[in-house]
Parts: C-alpha cells; sequence; structure tokens
C-alpha cells in the first residue's frame, strides 16, 4: 500500500479544492479548452493553469494543444485507486462497527442475566 500512498496524496490534493473540482465536474461533461475553464471561475488564466497541473500530476486531467488551442479532457480512471482506498476502508470499518455491535449486545445480554 505505500507505494500508492503518494499517488493517493496527489489525487486527494487534487480534488480538495473546488476550483478544481469545479474544472472536473465540467471536464465530466466531455472536453473543453482552457479559456473556457478560466471563464467559468472567473480566475485569470496563470491560476487556471496551475489548477490545472495539480490536475495533470494527479493523472486526472490530460491536455492536449492543438495550434493555438489546448485543450482538457478528464480522466476517470485515474480515479480508480482512491475507490478502491475508500471500498478498502468502508469494509474495515463497517467491520469494527459490527464487533462493536457484538460487544454491546453481548454486554447488554449480560446485564440481563
Amino acid at each position: 500500500m505505500a507505494k500508492h500512498e503518494s499517488h493517493l496524496d496527489l489525487l486527494f490534493h487534487a480534488l480538495s479544492d473546488p476550483t478544481r473540482r469545479m474544472m472536473l465536474n465540467r471536464l465530466a461533461k466531455g472536453p473543453a479548452p482552457v479559456t473556457e475553464l478560466a471563464g467559468l471561475s472567473g480566475f485569470r488564466l496563470p491560476t487556471i493553469l496551475r489548477h490545472l497541473s495539480v490536475l495533470e500530476e494527479a493523472g486526472l486531467v490530460s491536455t492536449r494543444k492543438n495550434g493555438r488551442v489546448r485543450s482538457c479532457a478528464f480522466q476517470p480512471k485515474a480515479l480508480e485507486p482512491m475507490t478502491d482506498w475508500l471500498v478498502e476502508q468502508r469494509r474495515v470499518w463497517e467491520a469494527r462497527l459490527e464487533r462493536l455491535d457484538d460487544s454491546v449486545m453481548n454486554l447488554m445480554k449480560d446485564r440481563e442475566k
């Protein structure tokens, strides 16, 4: 798991910012030019480019340049390691809560005796 933790850190960091989440929401509908993403956010282009670099580093977005236009596309498969981690955490915590519930039920039965 340790080798995947740095990638998870990148994913969680990328998703921690509301502007980057907004950008991903827009890109989930289809590719878009960087200028459109800047227009949606109200930020200037350099700020959007910094946000895009974070998303690219995490593998969530790919960009391609066609002439003077840079287009961005969402890469949903990049979320799989995070999804796997969350599913595992849920399994662990559900098992813990089930054991806790069993313990509480046993204590209640013992008190009734």
